[in-house]
């Protein structure tokens, strides 16, 4: 029988049980789609923080990370995410456990041999099927009145940023307003600048569904954080978060992971009259 040494899973099982049986467990909000001794691979779900923001604050990645390698953690192991996501983004993480495996990451990264691919349904129909947007970006902040601290805006001396974009397929959606025009697209980022692909996205005209910040009206995000979701939110977004999801993670063609589009993402396009389409008309 292998030693359960060579399997992380099976480590962990005994300080599981343990903690089942003298406390109260954290149920995970994410799923594991792979792992070995250097790394794991999660689906974080959309409204996960990826990092603390506060001390005793809601519930992150990074902690439930640390609940559930406490095994690697105290035999010299850590907890480093190689690539974060916003708050509302949805999809997959890659995190090191070693430094050692944290060192090689980030330098995949700084060398841009890691490719991430994101699904996002925009508004509007697109008149073309791929799109490479080349636009350096900047904190709105730094080059004008902002009151976004994070927003950012495209300026030529802001950080160079590409993203590449492909039309999945476009949709229509009945709604009591009318009938209204959507599509789903891939976004391949070629940088990993803060809200690219949202600033990128709007930039061209088709901001991303349920983007507080980049969408409509970026009063929508601060009469969010006075009030929650309101009927008026729901209104203008659609969407209580913006329909952003990383479905796709790989590492020079030798590493794979994917992530199909998730429940809700899923349920928007569905019941949907698919107009046309560029690709298989799965969602994943």
């Amino acid at each position: 029988m292998t030693p359960a040494s060579d399997f992380p899973a099976l480590k962990r099982w005994v300080i599981v049980i343990a903690n089942q049986m003298f406390s109260s467990v954290t149920p995970r909000d994410f799923r594991i789609v792979d792992e070995t001794d250097d790394y794991v691979v999660v689906d974080k779900p959309a409204f996960l923080l990826v990092h603390p923001t506060k001390p005793n604050g809601a519930p992150t990645l990074w902690n439930q990370l640390r609940e559930l390698l406490a095994f690697e953690i105290a035999s010299g192991g850590q907890v480093s995410i190689v690539n974060r996501l916003d708050r509302e983004t949805s999809g997959i993480v890659l995190v090191a456990k070693t430094s050692a495996a944290a060192r090689k990451f980030g330098m995949l990264m700084q060398q841009r041999r890691l490719r991430k691919e994101y699904l996002a349904i925009v508004s509007g129909w697109p008149d073309w099927e791929n799109k490479l947007v080349d636009a350096p970006l900047d904190r709105q902040g730094k080059h004008e009145k902002s009151e976004i601290w994070l927003k950012q805006m495209i300026h030529p001396a802001g950080a160079p940023a590409q993203t590449e974009f492909r039309v999945k397929w476009r949709f229509i959606k009945s709604r009591s307003s009318g009938e209204n025009k959507f599509s789903l697209i891939r976004a391949v980022p070629h940088t990993g600048r803060t809200h690219q692909i949202r600033v990128h996205a709007a930039s061209i005209g088709y901001p991303i569904v349920g983007d507080k910040i980049y969408g409509p009206d970026e009063q929508l995000y601060l009469r969010f954080i006075q009030t929650g979701w309101t009927p008026e939110h729901e209104r203008q977004l659609l969407l209580p978060r913006h329909a952003l999801h990383a479905t796709k993670l790989a590492i020079d063609g030798k590493f794979e992971w994917e992530s199909p589009l998730p429940a809700d993402l899923a349920q928007f396009c569905s019941g949907a009259h698919t107009v046309a389409t560029t690709e298989p008309a799965n969602v994943r």
